[in-house]
């Protein structure tokens, strides 16, 4: 939770633990001979059906010409390689789009073929084919166009290349819409007469099935040379990490482990990982973002040369200049996200309505996606970044588990020049005049479709004893790499757990809690959270979302407990996301049913005992959580704020919420005065639906 006066927003999760077939579990662990433990993670991921796999063995790369079209693609490929015709590999300027053109540029080089590569620009172009590079691909002598990552929408695009004398080759990992383009060979597996057993590969997955098709199905040898690559594409496209992707990372990850491709050592170098054990998620944190970085900033052709390039010196000088791009995309990140959120909070109502909509001018384009999913993060609902420049406006959103944001922004098409996505995130243009209109549009689509926006939530895999933690535990999680999309990082809970001592590290920028239940004593890390900003008390009883680790301390192996996601044991989530949901109606002025008032409507007791305990405070900022635990039950979250600022409003006090923390100053008292006479309490009285009933 995080408030600032003057634009309130919290971010309530609803914590929900998986369920689990104890049976199924213990039989599994029975059939594959593994801990129990292990067996229950399986069981509990839906992933019993595939244990063997999993644990054991690889799944073989299904046959590449089960792909529908992938003889026609191999036989136009090689024929331009015979006639020595020039090809042009047509990318994209993310990850994936960035590695399955390294990947396929590189293969044809090889075999002696007269080829070039295009990366679109993000500014400008956007994402997939666009007129004006098929002209320019003309001008430059081409006759063959490869697409990867792209092109099963480029029906157009592809038109135009044929009129031009040049012929298409797509292949992309995009559903595919009502027409195909009439392309010399369509290769995507999610085309409804693809054969191919899997299909939810990345580009760069379909990339390499198309190169072992190539080398006639010698899987091996194409994969000793490009998963690494593959793998790169995979774990940024964010696709699941399950089936033939899992074969694809795992061979990656042993290929980078291996090390040779100078362009990736000299970028590890420079991420100062070189040398250490990847996993996917490593990836994700240091390679991935600043291949992405390029293609952000204005330069993905950089990211291709740095991949294809044979020398050491060229490499380390250009993987210099890729994270020189990347700490300047996060420094414009940065400043969009802090200028974004502010507006946020600034605004009376935007933070509280179903769908935040933000905009402002002249935002870097190559960010607003990424600060899209730090605004949903912060306020934990469903967002829109839009950035104008002139008389154009373009966005980007994120979403939260439940509400789809295609759809609602389907309902917002005749607003919409261009848009395009899916539940979780969707893209948008329009004409800067109607960003207002899309703003009001959206929400009452969200009001209408979702009287109460569901919040974001914390998945356990399933509850721990505190006392049966074991260095064992992360080495069999270890069995079930590389996490990802699919098969995420474990979380476990850890509940009720008293709260012991609170040791701030690492300078003071992050915490080591102490903690206690029935005799076992645990110490876990609660990073990037400074003592000041720590909403909790020794004494407390807390719930806590961790991850297990396996380090090593003076030669021995240890166990490292992280915190990710605290609450009071004793909050009630639910009525604290409902009772917020109703106060946030009250913010935007809307309508309110009369038994939604009452959740949020306090007896002159319940205001006596907020004001008796924030005096006791004596102004030290206490976590909102613990402020309603000690109020004894007589609040939810949606009375208290309506409370704490009908006190403020009549001059009784002075308050602050900042990050989870209720700081209050109380006021000298003047002659007696009648809080229920409150403008924000009248207010709630114009807004109840029904008449009958006194707040």
């Amino acid at each position: 939770m995080r408030v600032v006066k003057g634009g309130e927003g919290l971010n309530i999760k609803r914590w929900e633990v998986s369920k689990l077939d104890k049976g199924r579990a213990a039989r599994t662990a029975e059939k594959y001979e593994i801990p129990s433990f292990l067996a229950m993670l399986l069981e509990i991921r839906g992933l019993t059906d595939r244990a063997g796999e999993i644990l054991y063995d690889d799944v073989p790369l299904s046959d590449p010409f089960l792909m529908k079209d992938m003889d026609k693609a191999v036989e136009r490929i090689r024929r331009a390689i015979d006639n020595f015709e020039r090809i042009a590999v047509y990318g994209d300027y993310d990850a994936d789009g960035v590695t399955s053109t390294a990947m396929l540029y590189t293969y044809l080089e090889a075999r002696g073929a007269d080829v070039l590569y295009y990366i679109p620009q993000r500014e400008g172009e956007g994402y997939g084919m666009n007129a004006g590079a098929v002209e320019h691909l003309n001008t430059q002598g081409v006759k063959l166009i490869i697409t990867v990552d792209n092109g099963i929408s480029s029906v157009a695009e592809v038109e135009l290349a044929s009129k031009l004398g040049m012929d298409v080759v797509v292949t992309d990992h995009h559903r595919p819409q009502e027409q195909l383009p009439a392309a010399a060979a369509v290769v995507d597996a999610y085309q409804a007469e693809d054969q191919s057993p899997f299909s939810d590969f990345s580009g760069a997955g379909v990339a390499l099935k198309l190169l072992i098709a190539l080398e006639e199905g010698d899987e091996e040898a194409v994969l000793e040379e490009y998963a690494d690559l593959a793998a790169l594409g995979t774990v940024g496209d964010v696709v699941p990490i399950l089936g033939e992707n899992r074969t694809i990372v795992k061979a990656g990850l042993a290929l980078l482990a291996r090390g040779g491709r100078p362009g990736i050592e000299a970028l590890l170098q420079n991420c100062s990982v070189s040398g250490q054990d990847l996993t996917a998620n490593s990836l994700s944190f240091t390679l991935i973002p600043r291949i992405n970085a390029t293609g952000r900033m204005g330069a993905p052709e950089r990211a291709v040369r740095l991949l294809t390039c044979d020398y050491e010196e060229e490499a380390a000088q250009m993987a210099q200049e890729i994270c020189e791009d990347n700490e300047e995309r996060r420094r414009v990140e940065a400043e969009v996200a802090r200028e974004a959120i502010e507006r946020v909070e600034q605004d009376p109502t935007m933070a509280f309505e179903p769908v935040i909509v933000v905009s402002g001018q002249g935002w870097h384009h190559g960010v607003i996606g990424i600060v899209a999913s730090r605004v949903t993060g912060r306020f934990g609902k469903p967002c829109f970044v839009i950035s104008i420049d002139g008389g154009q406006a373009k966005g980007s959103g994120r979403s939260v588990e439940g509400f789809s944001l295609f759809q609602a922004v389907c309902a917002c098409e005749e607003l919409l020049e261009k848009f395009g996505g899916h539940p979780m995130a969707a893209g948008i243009n329009l004409k800067a005049e109607n960003v207002p209109l899309f703003r009001e549009k959206i929400n009452a689509y969200a009001k209408k479709e979702f009287p109460e926006m569901p919040p974001q939530v914390v998945t356990l895999d399933c509850k721990l004893n505190p006392a049966s933690l074991s260095t064992q535990m992360p080495a069999q999680l270890q069995r079930l790499e590389p996490f990802g999309s699919g098969n995420p990082t474990p979380l476990f809970g850890l509940y009720g757990m008293e709260l012991r001592e609170v040791v701030p590290v690492g300078g003071g920028n992050h915490l080591r809690l102490s903690l206690c239940r029935e005799g076992a004593s645990v110490t876990c890390m609660r990073f990037g959270v400074k003592p000041e900003e720590f909403p909790f008390s020794p004494g407390e009883v807390l719930d806590l979302a961790v991850s297990l680790e396996l380090r090593e301390y003076r030669g021995e192996p240890q166990l490292s407990i992280q915190a990710k996601e605290i609450k009071l044991s004793a909050l009630d989530a639910g009525l604290s996301i409902h009772s917020y949901r109703v106060y946030e109606k009250y913010r935007c002025r809307e309508k309110i049913e009369q038994q939604e008032a009452r959740i949020l409507a306090p007896t002159r007791e319940d205001l006596a005992a907020l004001y008796r305990r924030l005096a006791a405070q004596k102004g030290v900022p206490a976590g909102l959580q613990s402020l309603l635990g000690a109020l004894g039950g007589r609040f939810n979250l949606g009375k208290l704020l309506l409370c704490l600022e009908a006190l403020e409003e009549r001059g009784l006090i002075r308050y602050k919420i900042t990050e989870e923390l209720c700081g209050a100053e109380i006021l000298p008292a003047g002659e007696k005065v009648d809080v229920f006479a409150s403008k924000v309490f009248e207010t709630m009285r114009t807004l109840i639906c029904e008449k009958g009933e006194s707040l």
